[in-house]
């Protein structure tokens, strides 16, 4: 086991970017198989590189003598049904929580009863001073909050 894992086992404090306390009031997620990512580079469209006209936005190929469309040795990947996540981490962040938007305080009652499963992320429309309020509201109920320190500052 590695030493950071041990630290972390025998109750010493992890050296991070102050989240301790977000970790100790925040709800764990559900147990889940491994987060496995088939394909993480983007799709990109055929001669998008060699064209300026041609966006990146992938666009099947259509044309008769099209070598991508053909699937040629060396050509470009298409996207296809094999690429798909596993139905039980689809959707999932790293930290094993689906994300639900909260555009007010009262959406945070709606995850009241699904701390495991949802974390709140807050819409990037919403002032200072709501995103504080919905920071601590969700403190207070136990929900993870993926962008907290969003229009934040800090004053010392």
């Amino acid at each position: 086991m590695c030493k950071r894992l041990q630290g972390v086992k025998s109750g010493e404090k992890s050296k991070g970017r102050g989240t301790e306390a977000w970790e100790k009031t925040m709800a764990a997620s559900v147990p889940h198989p491994k987060i496995v990512k088939k394909y993480t580079k983007k799709f990109k469209r055929h001669h998008s590189d060699r064209y300026d006209r041609v966006a990146e936005n992938w666009r099947k190929q259509k044309g008769i003598d099209s070598c991508v469309r053909r699937r040629f040795r060396g050509t470009i990947p298409q996207p296809n049904i094999g690429y798909g996540s596993n139905k039980k981490t689809k959707f999932m962040t790293p930290s094993g929580h689906k994300v639900f938007l909260v555009k007010n305080i009262g959406d945070l009652d709606v995850l009241l009863l699904h701390t495991k499963t949802y974390a709140a992320e807050i819409a990037s429309n919403i002032s200072a001073k709501n995103r504080i309020e919905i920071v601590a509201k969700a403190k207070k109920f136990g929900v993870k909050v993926t962008n907290p320190k969003g229009r934040v500052s800090i004053e010392a």
